[in-house]
């Protein structure tokens, strides 16, 4: 080094020059720069030391190398270092640096100890990670177990990418992938951590891949990654085509899916998404706040504010954006549209209606990035509208299509298999039981069946194949004991309507929409106060359960499902 000495260095302690002892340091030592003009207060930190060093001492764990101890238990040998062991553990530090015989013995047999369980606490020790699920299944700890279980949910996107996955038996991957909690962002995640665990011993494994391929819900995967990735992946194992054309036949009929339902089609609760309600009645000047609700904790939280003051509106989602349209400003009736990025959470103006609106519907036709937005009837401030105007995407204008055949206002609006419906609703003073659909390729309206009651602000959703129609009012809408708690459902293969289970509480100007495959009915108006109720409803039983309320009651919100932001996993 420049600067050295040529001669040879002293070796006593006391004349050791700061330059000897650099050229003497190992290569990985050389960024440790010791020069004389170094003060004892300046000191090097390498805040990466202590974990590379911990790996080290892992690898020759790993390697069974520098081991000074063998732990026996069950008949297993566990060869490990005192010093790491007696680190992380007062037991060992009693064992290893007391007066026991055992500090001085090469093998320590440990009674009454579950070899397994040794194993995973010595891993533990090394690593600073465990499988506490595994611990605590092999030692009956069930109350353990089971919130060991519940963070493996919550957190499975971490867990997955540990060893301790990727060790697991065939029976306890499967009560992991069975759960509907999964943390996961799309069921894409599921199926590759599956795939991963069958690679890491393909030979032994593949033999599972059949029955644990049924816990992965296929139908719910889009139809490229079905083919690209796993048909591809599982294509060649019979049992495994059979779910691969079953998940097919869901994204080639979808007319048939209420008879193709399964735990397969039903969404984990992570990939559903979350709702907002947004604005509605409150019983002051309207409310123009939103709240959403996140499925996994069943909570609802404050989210943004609306852009402006708006009553009677209606709201469509579009690539991420909430297109707010119409309504009132509590003076006078809009034809104006703002558009609200979820992403940038910011809002901005679209081109307005032709025609100013409020108790309209409104529905997006398709699911592709340029669907049209229909709105559809409502009150100009002065006549019920039968006219209907269509949002382009492409050319950002608004345009009138055909007619209905009569006018309607609070009526509900719902797309269904590429066509659009409208339901019930008033027209001049009464309210209706009349049907109409839509049909974009002829652009012409069509009567359907009507329902068994008149309803005026109805709420309409389409779930599974088939509307359903919510609540609403059947007399004068400042009549209370006319409110309706009835439900009823349209099957549009056979234009007919039968009723189901009523709702917990008659009421009109509910929100509804579908929630992963679930519909969700919110707030409304009982005649006497502004509700903050929310139910689900399950088509399997025919039952609506309660959810947590909104923080305060609401009549007229609009209530939409949108995707769960990636970061939040």
């Amino acid at each position: 080094m420049s600067g050295c000495d040529s001669q040879k260095p002293e070796t006593s302690k006391d004349n050791i020059s700061s330059s000897s002892v650099d050229e003497g340091l190992p290569r990985e030592f050389s960024h440790l720069s010791l020069s004389s003009s170094t003060s004892q207060d300046d000191v090097y930190n390498d805040k990466g030391h202590s974990e590379n060093t911990l790996k080290n001492i892992h690898a020759y764990y790993h390697a069974q190398k520098l081991c000074d101890v063998v732990l026996i238990a069950g008949g297993n040998r566990v060869p490990a270092h005192k010093v790491v062991l007696a680190s992380c553990s007062e037991y060992f530090a009693a064992m290893f640096t007391g007066s026991l015989r055992e500090a001085e013995l090469g093998e320590v047999t440990l009674e009454r100890v579950d070899a397994h369980a040794l194993q995973a606490l010595v891993n533990y020790c090394y690593t600073g990670t465990i499988g506490i699920a595994l611990f605590a299944e092999r030692e009956s700890c069930m109350a353990l177990h089971k919130h060991a279980m519940e963070y493996t949910y919550q957190h499975f996107m971490q867990v997955v990418k540990h060893q301790e996955f990727l060790s697991l038996q065939p029976d306890q991957l499967a009560l992991i992938l069975k759960s509907d909690d999964l943390n996961v962002h799309s069921e894409e995640n599921v199926f590759e951590s599956l795939m991963t665990w069958v690679q890491h011993d393909s030979v032994n494994r593949e033999q599972y891949l059949p029955v644990l391929l049924k816990l992965i819900k296929l139908p719910l995967l889009t139809s490229e990654y079905l083919i690209d990735k796993v048909e591809s992946a599982c294509g060649n194992v019979t049992e495994c085509q059979k779910l691969i054309m079953e998940a097919v036949k869901w994204h080639l009929l979808p007319e048939r899916r209420s008879n193709l339902s399964s735990n397969r089609t039903r969404p984990r609760t992570s990939t559903i998404g979350r709702l907002l309600a947004i604005g509605g009645m409150d019983g002051y000047k309207g409310a123009c706040n939103m709240e959403m609700y996140d499925p996994r904790s069943n909570t609802w939280s404050p989210f943004m504010r609306m852009g402006a003051r708006r009553l009677q509106f209606g709201v469509a989602v579009m690539q991420n954006k909430l297109i707010v349209v119409g309504g009132r400003d509590g003076l006078k009736t809009l034809n104006t549209v703002e558009c609200f990025d979820l992403t940038s959470l910011t809002w901005s103006s679209l081109a307005s209606m032709n025609t100013h609106r409020h108790g309209l519907g409104v529905a997006v036709l398709g699911d592709s990035p340029n669907s049209p937005v229909y709105a559809v009837g409502g009150h100009d401030g002065w006549i019920y509208l039968n006219s209907v105007e269509r949002w382009d995407a492409c050319s950002r204008t608004w345009s009138l299509v055909a007619p209905m055949t009569g006018a309607r206002s609070t009526c509900g609006v719902a797309a269904l298999r590429g066509k659009l419906y409208v339901v019930g609703g008033r027209d001049s003073g009464t309210c209706l039981r009349s049907v109409e659909v839509y049909d974009p390729s002829t652009n012409h309206w069509t009567t359907c069946a009507p329902m068994s009651k008149r309803r005026g602000g109805v709420s309409v959703c389409a779930a599974g194949g088939y509307l359903y129609a919510l609540g609403g009012h059947e007399a004068p809408a400042n009549v209370a004991s006319v409110r309706l708690g009835c439900v009823e459902r349209y099957d549009p293969s056979t234009d007919t309507w039968v009723l189901l289970a009523h709702l917990t509480v008659p009421r009109d100007a509910i929100g509804s929409c579908l929630l992963g495959d679930r519909i969700v009915a919110v707030g409304g108006y009982d005649g006497v106060q502004y509700l903050n109720i929310v139910e689900l409803y399950d088509p399997e039983t025919n039952t609506w359960r309660r959810l947590t309320p909104l923080s305060s009651g609401r009549a007229g919100a609009a209530i939409v499902a949108i995707s769960t932001p990636r970061n939040v996993y």
